[in-house]
């Protein structure tokens, strides 16, 4: 009996060391951000990382929903974030080329998408 009990609490010490080394739990997202998520891996993804100083083409959308409420004065996120997509040369990012963003990216997405890829990108905080 009282190996089981050292082996119990050698296992229980074991998995609460451990716990700490996995990584967080992935948030939860709504279905029409996950479908924005697809939208982006389809379209944006080429040319746009999600990880903080990850640059393919374009900037990295890492922490853009924080960022974009404040790129241009009174303008909230979502409208700056839905116009960037439809209007590509309404805004140019510093340090990157005007017109480095396909203008014709709209074209390809439905009004869904549009919203989706907009809902998702709020996401990335």
């Amino acid at each position: 009996m009282p190996l089981r009990l050292v082996v119990f609490v050698c296992l229980t010490v074991c998995l609460a060391a451990c716990s700490s080394l996995l990584p967080p739990p992935t948030p939860t997202r709504s279905p029409l951000e996950q479908k924005g998520r697809a939208v982006f891996e389809t379209y944006c993804s080429r040319c746009h990382g999600t990880a903080s100083d990850t640059v393919i083409v374009g900037p990295s959308l890492a922490g853009i929903a924080s960022r974009a409420g404040s790129r241009v004065p009174g303008q909230d996120a979502e409208t700056y974030l839905r116009d960037s997509i439809l209007i590509p040369t309404a805004y140019t990012v510093e340090g990157f080329p005007e017109g480095i963003m396909p203008p014709t990216l709209s074209d390809q997405l439905s009004a869904e998408d549009l919203e989706a890829v907009v809902a998702y990108l709020l996401t990335l905080k």
